[in-house]
């Protein structure tokens, strides 16, 4: 259960912090700044009124409270002259927080703290202050109006109930997940309509999380403009004239002393890894964090959610594979040792004529995932992408309604604080020519360069992974030329295994490395454009990171899955890079079971070491390096750590809240991992659903425990990041078509089975899909230099393609078996390309986008509301007639005194009728 308020102790939660000193004054936000202390000088926190003459002439408030503001002043004149930068903060500090004050809201300065060298300005937001903003920012509020928000009746109740039954294990104990029947009608706030809400507990009303963003939205607004430089927050913070602005916690939310509040709720219910099974609390995350993490963490819980049907379907092909392997003809071909087919050398000079049978391990191993089966469960992935962006889009829906942002619209938001610095610099360009100045904006002009660099960046970014790319290429065929020569027939033997292995954890170093690497450059990139507001910065943001780290992470991926092997050539005209490396080829089997290697290694590594190891390691480092500072401190500093430290002084030493674009993005890009190569690593839905069961709870302790709270974001969506999901899905149907077609097996065999096969089985597929080569017909220096390896003479070789034996009129030409595969291929992708858009389509056609019951809420809700506002002007207008007709009655008893009573009758009669004359009409 949710306890609210107990009426704790004031004097005990002053001291902590969470109040001002008076016990009664909530901190609703937090200034820290950065000071020097003289050493005669020690600046004490008491409570004075700030500038007291200026202030209440400007606003005439009588209780401004600014700790050490004028004392200090005074004594600052008989001390040494500080240095020019620190006083001009301190100035402007003073004019920012004295403008803070006339509109309204309260401060409070501590600078007798725990953390020397950093002082505190708490602020406090009174109801008028609250009532002013919450209007104006249009905030809907729970009026008295109480309805059912649901109505079930009959069999639709009983299974209700039970489902509620059935699910109550895994629902956390808090307040939103008891059946709840009746819901408050909500309205935006009106201080002329006050009487419609509840008003009961005015400290209440406004929780925490609406508090804060009352005020972070007042500090936007507030300007300090000494020196012709105008400076919001985010300006005065970007100078390190403060450094630092964040709400307060609700309290602690570890230890068994700890007070109850949502903090030390959420750290038990949803933040603790023995809760994974359950769900999450989604409504106190919304209401502690605000809508915007809110619904990170639902998409997050949905996605979550629909990876185990994904996760079971996918387990269900790969054992297919594992029950079928023994019985697949083609693989049962490669292993028989009694087919004595001499295959081709590998490389030049140094490998030898090998035996088919030795690659039987990797025939077998390709056909798990290189199976029928994994042609349906592409099709099945599509449409379950199609499925999870539909449940979303209705999930996204309920969560508005709940949340009251059915009719919520983003306003334009405030221009950032290097958008307003650069205008002012082009004014000021403009006013020293002597030019009249209008309002001035930045241009696509201004911006031509940084535009110019970001195109020009982003191109070498690419550029720089294709040629590191290219660079473990060459690294695979020259590992494979090395270990070919070496005397050990167990490392000849597993060549293959060796060099995609190695090369793999090689490609996994180098997209961690620049996974950071680019998330820092497209920040810069962005930063140098000088974006209007914040969501525009933001949005080309997670463009160009996206962007970077989508090619970074899947191009060795792209290389094996459509490249390798193409381009080889055949024997005696092999193609060469640098003239002197020969372009590497796939296994017999095929380049799928390496290709499923790649993806498995680089999205278990990503995930175990980027998105958890890291997560979790750096911030134990963080405190063990706090640790180790502390022990090596001196004895009275230890005393004095000792103490327990006020609640924002302890939100301090916590680290900022940077954004959730870093969250999202590691989710699209496993995404991209369950959806664009999914054909051919089926278990990869498996492995996210397990990563994504511990990256809830991580992220939900990283939220509650070692960031500061941010600050309460309204968003009725999850924004840029759905479009690029749906990109990420319509993408991956092509990727797997092409995938199935031209990197398995699937096309080359059923075209076999159905134009070649003599009795319409497989048998004979492998030997249909070798050719055949005249080892005298190598060029000179190519051939190898050990031909006897098998203890035979080899005259003719086999490889893998489709090419004209050496007996033909055009011999090793491509045959027309190479075209009807081709032909098949193709058809193949448009048929299943076209197939699988027209089904998902259908899905998100038949498939409504809001809810019935949610849209009947909906208009019932703003029935009510109509009636509501309908009773309240009949109840003014009978108002307003028994106030006239009080008015009368007086005046004829006025008149009454100075006629005759006779006289009076008769008027009194005439009222009377004409008073009911009224009331009928």
């Amino acid at each position: 259960m949710i306890l609210n308020s107990l009426a704790p102790d004031q004097d005990a939660v002053s001291k902590n912090g969470i109040y001002f000193r008076d016990g009664k004054k909530k901190v609703d936000y937090v200034l820290a700044y950065h000071y020097k202390k003289s050493g005669s000088l020690r600046k004490h926190a008491g409570r004075i009124q700030q500038n007291e003459s200026s202030s209440r002439s400007q606003t005439g408030k009588q209780d401004h409270y600014l700790p050490g503001r004028s004392k200090d002043l005074e004594k600052a004149e008989n001390e040494p002259q500080m240095d020019y930068h620190e006083d001009d903060k301190r100035l402007r500090r003073a004019e920012y927080e004295g403008k803070l004050m006339e509109t309204g809201l309260e401060l409070e300065r501590d600078e007798e703290t725990k953390t020397h060298g950093v002082g505190f300005v708490k602020i406090h937001a009174p109801w008028n202050v609250l009532c002013r903003e919450a209007e104006f920012m249009k905030l809907k509020m729970p009026t008295k109006k109480v309805f059912e928000s649901k109505e079930t009746h009959g069999i639709m109740q009983k299974i209700h109930s039970l489902a509620y039954k059935l699910t109550k294990p895994i629902r956390p104990k808090v307040k939103e997940h008891k059946e709840n029947l009746v819901k408050h009608l909500s309205y935006p706030f009106s201080r002329e309509k006050q009487h419609l809400f509840d008003l009961s507990d005015k400290d209440s009303f406004f929780d925490s999380k609406t508090r804060s963003t009352i005020v972070y939205e007042i500090l936007k607004r507030t300007t300090c403009t000494k020196a012709k430089y105008s400076m919001g927050i985010t300006s005065l913070l970007a100078n390190a004239v403060y450094s630092a602005a964040y709400p307060l916690h609700d309290g602690d939310c570890e230890g068994e002393n700890a007070d109850p509040n949502d903090r030390k709720l959420l750290y038990e219910e949803w933040a603790s890894y023995g809760v994974f099974y359950k769900y999450q609390p989604i409504d106190l995350v919304r209401k502690y964090f605000g809508e915007k993490i809110g619904l990170y963490f639902a998409w997050l819980g949905v996605y979550t959610q629909m990876l185990i049907p994904a996760s079971i379907v996918g387990i269900i092909v790969f054992l297919y594979g594992c029950a079928t392997v023994d019985e697949d003809i083609p693989s049962m071909e490669m292993c028989d040792q009694r087919e004595n087919i001499s295959m081709c050398p590998l490389c030049d000079k140094t490998c030898s004529y090998w035996k088919l049978s030795s690659a039987c391990s990797t025939a077998r191993a390709s056909h798990l995932f290189d199976n029928p089966a994994t042609v349906f469960f592409s099709i099945f992935m599509a449409l379950w992408a199609a499925m999870f962006m539909e449940h979303w889009k209705r999930r996204q829906m309920r969560l508005n309604y709940r949340w009251d942002l059915t009719g919520f619209e983003e306003e334009e938001d405030h221009p950032r604080a290097e958008y307003e610095a650069k205008v002012l610099q082009k004014t000021q360009r403009k006013e020293h020519k002597d030019k009249e100045t209008e309002k001035e904006k930045l241009t696509w002009k201004d911006r031509f360069l940084a535009y110019l660099t970001n195109f020009v960046g982003i191109i070498f970014m690419i550029g720089l992974t294709f040629a590191i790319v290219f660079g473990v290429i060459i690294y695979r065929i020259s590992t494979a030329t090395a270990i070919a020569v070496s005397s050990s027939p167990s490392a000849k033997s597993n060549v293959r295994v060796t060099v995609t292995a190695t090369a793999v954890v090689i490609n996994l170093v180098v997209i961690l490395i620049l996974d950071e690497v680019y998330g820092s450059i497209a920040r810069w990139l962005t930063q140098i454009e000088v974006p209007r507001t914040d969501k525009s910065f933001e949005e080309r943001l997670i463009f160009k990171a996206f962007l970077l780290k989508f090619v970074n992470a899947y191009t060795p991926i792209f290389y094996v899955a459509f490249f390798k092997g193409r381009f080889v050539g055949c024997p005696g005209s092999y193609v060469y890079l640098f003239q002197s490396f020969r372009m590497e080829e796939c296994a017999p089997g095929g380049c799928l079971m390496e290709l499923c290697i790649q993806l498995s290694i680089i999205m278990l590594g990503k995930q175990l070491i980027q998105n958890n190891l890291f997560e979790i390691g750096i911030p134990k480092m963080k405190k063990l390096i706090r640790y180790l500072k502390s022990k090596r401190q001196s004895s009275v500093q230890l005393e004095e750590h000792a103490k327990k430290k006020k609640r924002y002084e302890t939100d301090y030493n916590l680290e900022p809240f940077s954004g959730l674009t870093p969250e999202y993005m590691e989710m699209i890009i496993q995404f991209g991992f369950v959806t664009l190569f999914v054909a051919s690593f089926p278990l990869a839905p498996l492995f996210a659903l397990l990563n994504n069961i511990i990256e809830i709870r991580l992220d939900a302790k990283k939220f509650v425990a070692e960031l500061r709270r941010p600050v309460a974001v309204r968003a009725k969506d999850i924004g840029i990041w759905y479009n690029i999901l749906r990109a990420v899905g319509k993408l991956a149907v092509i990727i797997n078509a092409f995938v199935i077609s031209f990197t398995s097996d699937f096309i080359p065999r059923l075209v076999y089975l159905y134009m070649y096969s003599r009795d319409g089985t497989m048998h004979g597929f492998i030997n249909h899909t070798l050719s055949y080569f005249n080892v005298s017909h190598f060029q000179p220096g190519t051939e190898p230099t050990d031909p006897l390896e098998l203890g035979y003479a080899v005259q003719i070789c086999r490889y893998k393609d489709y090419r004209e034996p050496p007996w033909s009129e055009n011999k090793y030409d491509i045959s027309k078996e190479f075209w009807a595969v081709l032909a098949a291929r193709l058809a193949f992708v448009i048929i299943f390309q076209n197939l699988v858009m027209f089904m998902s389509d259908f899905v998100d056609w038949i498939i409504p986008d809001i809810p019935k019951d949610i849209s009947e809420q909906i208009h019932k809700e703003k029935v009510l509301m109509v009636e509501l506002f309908i009773k309240e002007e009949q109840g003014k207008l009978q108002l307003l007639e028994s106030f006239s007709s009080h008015e009368k009655d007086k005046k004829r008893a006025e008149n009454c005194n100075n006629h005759s009573p006779r006289l009076c009758r008769s008027r009194s009669g005439s009222a009377l009728s004409l008073h009911s004359h009224h009331l009928q009409m």
